[in-house]
């Protein structure tokens, strides 16, 4: 008779693999199951680095999230004895009437936050390797920084691992279906049964929940390293991750860490993936030029020759927030899912979220603004 699992986790990236790890912390029965072998570059856990924050401009409400967050990458760290968190510190740069810092502004004065208020002029004092327009605000969040994102899924994956969670790779879900009060679980390889699913499958999740209709859209979108011209952007001289709100779209980076130069992407824009999703990945040429331009523009000592380029997917909903939830005519299945674009830095609290929400112990934040009955309003 096949095994019959607590909880089978789909998905085993950034959230999948928390999840799977708080399960198996708490003692229960997990199987993991990912269609490729984690980490990888073929979904949205990857590219080196991820920023975390706390000065939350997309909604006060994220900030107990980014707080429970940031407690337990630190515990992630002590228990795979691996850095997984560096505290550069994050500077947000534009109009004082836009979307970024009157909404930084609001999450650090409701949850009393420490940041520093800054001019134009000043930030360019400061850190000589960045430009603005003179008419731009600044914001300083000191405890902001960025997380090595393989590192964490890896360390995540680890500990659940060691602590008897069986993970099975390369194992494609190709659906699931109520089984009386468990389910089922369709692989390429065969059925899995469980009492309760948590599927965390990224850009994949639509598929999943094809039956639901939920509004999931997923972008194709880029990283680039590009070479420096001067040792101005170190981290270990003191540069920030920093995040931009120009006329032409959102941009964000991170300090230079080795000999590739600079991070750099762009939040905003992103093309619809209209095939199968299938973990591959195309340059593409409009997106270059809008962020060759932002480099020229505020970035006057980082080079265009680009040292490096990766792929990854935002998953979108429609007002840019994630679902974390029980289905409702299935309370046995809890869905993590449109993290649409920044949500790894919360990864360790949904997967501990999803683990509470599938084996119905009392979460430990106010998740309604997150929940699928927004939709329906």
């Amino acid at each position: 008779m096949a095994e019959i699992y607590d909880v089978v986790v789909v998905g085993l990236g950034g959230v999948g693999s928390a999840a799977a790890f708080a399960l198996a912390e708490r003692g229960y029965r997990v199987l993991g199951l990912d269609q490729f072998s984690p980490p990888h570059s073929r979904g949205s856990s990857h590219g080196e680095t991820r920023i975390i924050r706390k000065s939350y401009f997309e909604h006060p409400d994220y900030v107990p999230l980014l707080c429970r967050a940031y407690d337990l990458w630190h515990e992630l760290e002590a228990r795979s004895e691996k850095r997984l968190y560096h505290p550069t510190g994050l500077l947000e740069i534009g109009p004082h009437d836009g979307i970024v810092i009157p909404g930084v502004l609001k999450s650090a004065a409701q949850f009393d936050l420490p940041i520093e208020r800054l001019t134009m002029g000043e930030a360019k004092k400061n850190y000589p390797g960045l430009h603005g327009d003179d008419s731009w605000s600044v914001v300083l969040e000191k405890d902001a920084g960025y997380l090595n994102v393989e590192a964490c899924v890896k360390a995540h994956l680890d500990s659940a691992a060691m602590l008897g969670a069986t993970l099975e790779v390369n194992q494609k879900v190709i659906g699931w279906e109520p089984n009386g009060a468990g389910v089922r679980v369709q692989t390429q390889e065969g059925d899995f049964f469980a009492d309760k699913l948590i599927l965390a499958a990224g850009p994949w999740a639509g598929e999943l929940l094809s039956q639901l209709k939920i509004p999931l859209q997923v972008l194709h979108k880029h990283l680039y390293w590009f070479e420096v011209e001067n040792e101005s952007y170190r981290e270990t001289d003191g540069f920030p991750c920093f995040f931009y709100e120009t006329p032409t779209g959102f941009f964000y980076g991170f300090p230079q860490r080795d000999a590739l130069g600079l991070k750099i992407a762009r939040h905003s824009g992103g093309g619809p993936v209209s095939s199968e999703i299938d973990g591959s990945h195309e340059r593409n040429s409009e997106d270059e030029l809008a962020v060759g331009a932002f480099v020229a523009e505020n970035l006057p000592d980082v080079s265009q020759r680009m040292t490096r380029w990766s792929g990854c997917y935002y998953t979108m909903t429609p007002d840019e927030h994630f679902i974390v939830d029980t289905l409702p005519n299935d309370p046995q299945v809890t869905i993590v899912a449109g993290l649409s674009g920044h949500g790894f830095k919360f990864t360790s609290v949904l997967g501990e979220l999803a683990a509470e929400l599938s084996t119905e112990r009392p979460i430990s934040v106010d998740l309604d603004f997150l929940r699928l009955s927004r939709f329906s309003k």
